[in-house]
């Protein structure tokens, strides 16, 4: 039985919801943006991975 893309999306929203993810939009410079994109390549890393990692350090420094 085939799966329309609407069910595999919705089913996607409920399985991220569940675990606690959420998307989020921010306003950047597009050059940063690309700059970006090129460096977590480059790195063979995701670019939520690495914002992810970003965040979570900057958390850490200022509450220490």
């Amino acid at each position: 039985e085939k799966i329309m893309p609407y069910s595999q999306s919705k089913a996607t929203r409920k399985y991220e919801a569940k675990i606690g993810m959420i998307s989020k939009s921010y306003k950047l410079k597009k050059e940063i943006v690309e700059q970006f994109a090129d460096a977590c390549k480059n790195a063979g890393v995701s670019q939520s991975a690495q914002l992810t990692k970003m965040m979570q350090d900057f958390i850490e420094e200022t509450n220490k």
